[in-house]
């Protein structure tokens, strides 16, 4: 029902002003002899009395204000716990039972005059009526559940909710610690009793370790019933055994732990299964087994710290090094160490190749394994065979050497020096250089430059070779211990100092990128509840990014079984959703022809399968009974849904009338505009046809 008033901001009696204004503007206008018949001259004095009228009243700042009623249905709200809890432990006959009578229930509400809805754990699967509920969400959170309603019915009459459950949390806070403001008629299902049971908790282990260690994986096991017996534990690698223990039940002991020391053989995502071997007599075995998927990746990153002879400036280079935890040095300097045949990540080289002898060894190792290197000039450098490494930089000297500062490249961008470096390289005692020319390669970039006072030269410092084959950077100052000897003395720590060498390390020992085709998922692990989303990334010949290419992506389980998606990569796309998986350690493979070139990927990654419904069988009926207790109600069970059904209609919900106003200006209105212009448009069109004068 709607209905309106009409209000002014001035005095309302000011509306008698706007007739007489009206009144006395037409007899001024047609009080005089007409050349048209009376009847006509009244109804044009008519005419101009209305719209001047009218117009006099839009002064006074006119509203309407609407008044709409509407009354709304008390609403009962269905919410189901669709869990696999529900459907694994409770009777069938008695969960069937109590979907038919709710669905019965709702069909008596709705010809009452009650609203109604379902709702599950997930706004996903919403069934068309109760009897066809499919219990299959792999979690349970009560609490979501029923805020969401609470939520989604602020504005509306919520009578209460019908919570079908057993009880069962297992993810989010309790329900019981909320407040609603409607009533809960929980309908309890499952059973309170325990079960003989052994259930494998947990597993717990680190998602990424190193190839070549071992690492712990611990398994946590509850038992009921089984005090005192012996039971085996097997620990299997891609469905292999592996380890196997044998463990004694403790008496008393609900909780025990088995630890396992695991060899990471291997590169890339392992898959681990620990299974307890089921007991004559458990209630199920479903929840014996978990899975654990560990990422084993290469060791950390070996360098080779290789010198003509000793030097403050390798200490320095070291203890920066080794401020990451993932870099480890070895020291080579001829006539004091020996040179370790390892397969190296990058190489240092202080002065190598040098003007004596004992230094062709690490030369040697590094042109023989293409390793990438960061070579250090210094009064000992051979320069002439330096240039014959094509490094990136030759150097033309004389063999006289100048005091430089460092000044930074400010277009250099390949990776990024830390926030104080400007402040700080100005704090830096000078270094030594070799004088003379020098010509930077097509394939290099600058990091820094040569600074004389205050004058930046366009010479080099500082080089990194960021194209062909192999990455090298050189360094053309010797003396650089004194940098971080400087920072740590002015600021604390040398944060600068250790972040430039960390970060020529990561430049130098991260493999080079030629890919043209780069698909993969948006996340390396995953859930068997996440939805799943790949995205993708096409490049052409210069490795700039291009867009709208048709990229067939496979996706591969462990079974072999396989699935293909086709979709396009675009710049403000998302992608493709593939959905949800179960379980289990995925590889996939992407295709897409670029400019008529065949390019591909490929790679890998986990979904966790969560299995929290099959923990705990025992439902938690006190949670209902404390849910009912909060808002007034009572605990019901599937044979006494009749009760349920009578408590609603015997509290007499009735319908509640919503009123909301909105006022507007009448000026607003543009209906009215069109009036106006309509009546003094006939006014002037009679006079006109009349014979105005």
């Amino acid at each position: 029902m709607t209905g309106f008033r009409l209000i002014t901001t001035y005095s309302p009696w000011l509306m008698l002003a706007c007739l007489v204004v009206g009144a006395l503007y037409a007899w001024l206008l047609y009080s005089k002899r007409a050349p048209w018949p009376k009847p006509i001259n009244y109804s044009l004095a008519a005419l101009r009395f209305v719209v001047v009228s009218f117009l006099c009243f839009l002064l006074l700042g006119p509203m309407v204000r609407y008044i709409t009623n509407e009354t709304i249905k008390p609403a009962i709200v269905f919410a189901m716990d669709n869990s696999q809890s529900v459907k694994l432990f409770s009777d069938s006959v008695q969960l069937n039972q109590a979907q038919q009578g709710l669905q019965t229930i709702l069909a008596k509400l709705k010809d009452a005059g009650f609203e109604t809805e379902i709702r599950t754990l997930s706004d996903t699967t919403k069934p068309e009526s109760l009897d066809k509920l499919q219990f299959a969400a792999p979690a349970t959170n009560l609490s979501q559940l029923l805020q969401t309603v609470r939520d989604d019915y602020r504005d509306r009459n919520l009578a209460g909710v019908v919570l079908l459950s057993d009880g069962i949390v297992n993810q989010g806070i309790s329900p019981t610690y909320a407040n609603y403001n409607y009533n809960i008629y929980p309908v309890a299902v499952g059973d309170t009793v325990a079960k003989k049971d052994i259930v494998l908790a947990s597993l717990r282990y680190n998602k990424v370790t190193y190839s070549g260690n071992r690492f712990p994986l611990e398994a946590e096991l509850e038992q009921q019933g089984f005090d005192g017996r012996t039971v085996a534990v097997t620990l299997k690698e891609n469905g292999k055994p592996i380890d196997r223990k044998t463990i004694v039940l403790k008496q008393g002991q609900a909780v025990q732990q088995v630890p396992f020391q695991v060899m990471a053989g291997g590169l890339g995502k392992r898959h681990y299964e620990v299974e307890v071997v089921p007991q004559q007599g458990e209630f199920t075995a479903i929840n014996n087994t978990k899975h654990a998927y560990i990422d084993v990746v290469k060791g950390k990153i070996k360098i080779l710290v290789a010198a003509a002879a000793p030097h403050p400036d390798i200490n320095a280079l070291r203890a920066a090094i080794e401020t990451n935890e993932n870099y480890e040095t070895e020291l080579f300097i001829p006539g004091l160490t020996q040179l370790k045949q390892q397969d190296y990540d990058v190489a240092i080289l202080h002065q190598l190749p040098g003007r004596t002898a004992g230094g062709d060894a690490a030369l040697n190792l590094v042109r023989q394994k293409n390793i990438p290197s960061l070579f250090i000039l210094g009064p000992q450098s051979d320069i002439q065979n330096f240039n014959r490494l094509n490094a990136g930089v030759r150097v033309n000297t004389t063999g006289q050497a100048d005091e430089v500062t460092t000044a930074i490249n400010p277009n250099f961008s390949t990776f990024k020096v830390a926030d104080e470096a400007n402040e700080r390289l100005q704090q830096y005692p000078p270094a030594t250089v070799p004088f003379g020319d020098y010509q930077v390669a097509p394939n290099t970039e600058t990091v820094l430059y040569q600074q004389v006072g205050r004058v930046r030269t366009n010479k080099p410092l500082l080089t990194v070779q960021t194209a062909g084959n192999i990455r090298n950077a050189t360094l053309l100052a010797s003396g650089t211990w004194q940098w971080r000897i400087a920072e740590a003395a002015n600021n604390q720590n040398p944060v600068v100092y250790d972040k430039l060498i960390t970060n020529l390390v990561q430049l130098l020992s991260a493999p080079r990128n030629k890919k043209r085709l780069n698909v993969y998922p948006v996340q390396n692990d995953y859930t068997s509840n996440d939805e799943i989303t790949f995205e993708a990334e096409a490049y052409n010949e210069a490795l700039e990014p291009i867009y709208g290419q048709n990229i067939t992506l496979k996706l591969s389980d462990e079974d072999g079984q396989t699935k293909s998606f086709t979709f396009a990569n675009g710049e403000n796309q998302s992608g493709v959703n593939i959905g949800t998986l179960p379980g289990g350690r995925y590889t996939y493979s992407a295709t897409a022809r670029i400019n008529g070139s065949l390019q591909q990927d490929k790679g890998e990654f986990i979904v966790e399968e969560l299995q929290l419904e099959a923990l705990h069988a025992v439902a938690d009926h006190n949670l209902l009974y404390q849910l009912a207790s909060n808002t007034g109600s009572n605990l019901y069970f599937p044979n006494t849904l009749e009760q349920l059904e009578q408590d609603i209609l015997k509290a007499n919900y009735k319908p509640i009338i919503d009123s909301s106003e909105d006022i507007r200006d009448i000026v607003d209105l543009k209906w009215l505009f069109f009036v106006l212009l309509f009546l003094i448009t006939a006014e002037w069109f009679v006079r006109k046809y009349n014979g105005s004068y």
